[in-house]
């Protein structure tokens, strides 16, 4: 107990004193999940508002995987990634197996599909308001796309928040393709689960503690721009 005591006192210690390796660690984890939440916005926000909106033979399976990618195990995701970024794979000339490049890349495979599914959920819901006036002004489909992204630029962030909560805490896949190489690919996540085997319980502590933060931030975030859309809404 005595020995928890003191790690738990260390934590503390080294999140108030900001600790040069903790806010290095710190600040490769919120570089590469943000880069990967940018690379699922400019892809997955787009993909999902013309899913909302176009009518196709083949929507509906295109939709079932969709909803079925937000559930991509993180190792298997980490595994793919990997063998294409190996050097015998298709992606082997970039060199970017054990560099952050190469988690931000499967963050963004990760992140993805969640941002276009909730991003199509959210332009489907207004879509039925919007329809009419839009066909009537002889919006095309990809006009219409563009309007309603513009539109719900606010409910839609939500989707980007929660797409980073799930990428900041992303372990399995980061772990495969970056190696956890100190200074070089050493993330939060991958930190915790080696210093929690070696027995430093103090930096782990620390580093479980400002994951804890951003969760509680990321969740406020997301209620204040929903409560902000719905004012919004019925102003």
């Amino acid at each position: 107990m005595q020995d928890f005591s003191s790690a738990f006192l260390q934590a503390f210690w080294l999140v108030l004193s900001m600790d040069a390796d903790l806010l290095e660690i710190v600040g490769l984890s919120l570089r590469v999940s943000l880069m990967a939440v940018a690379i699922a916005a400019f892809i997955g926000l787009p993909l999902g508002a013309f899913l909302a909106v176009a009518r196709f033979p083949g929507r509906t399976v295109v939709l079932v995987l969709l909803n079925a990618m937000m559930g991509l195990p993180p190792v298997v995701v980490g595994l793919m990634v990997y063998l294409a970024l190996s050097n015998a794979g298709p992606l082997g000339a970039l060199q970017l197996l054990y560099t952050p490049g190469a988690m931000i890349a499967a963050q963004a495979v990760l992140v993805t599909p969640i941002v276009a599914a909730l991003a199509r959920q959210t332009i489907e819901d207004m879509r039925g308001e919007y329809s009419e006036y839009l066909q009537t002004l002889g919006v095309g489909t990809m006009g219409m796309v563009g309007t309603l992204l513009l539109d719900a630029r606010y409910s839609l962030l939500t989707a980007l928040l929660a797409g980073f909560g799930r990428a900041v805490a992303e372990v399995g896949a980061v772990i495969i393709v970056g190696g956890n190489i100190n200074h070089v690919t050493r993330v939060m996540t991958t930190t915790i689960a080696l210093e929690t085997s070696k027995g430093n319980l103090a930096l782990a502590l620390g580093l479980g503690l400002i994951l804890i933060i951003i969760a509680v931030l990321v969740n406020a975030g997301v209620m204040g721009l929903k409560a902000s859309a719905a004012r919004t809404a019925y102003a």
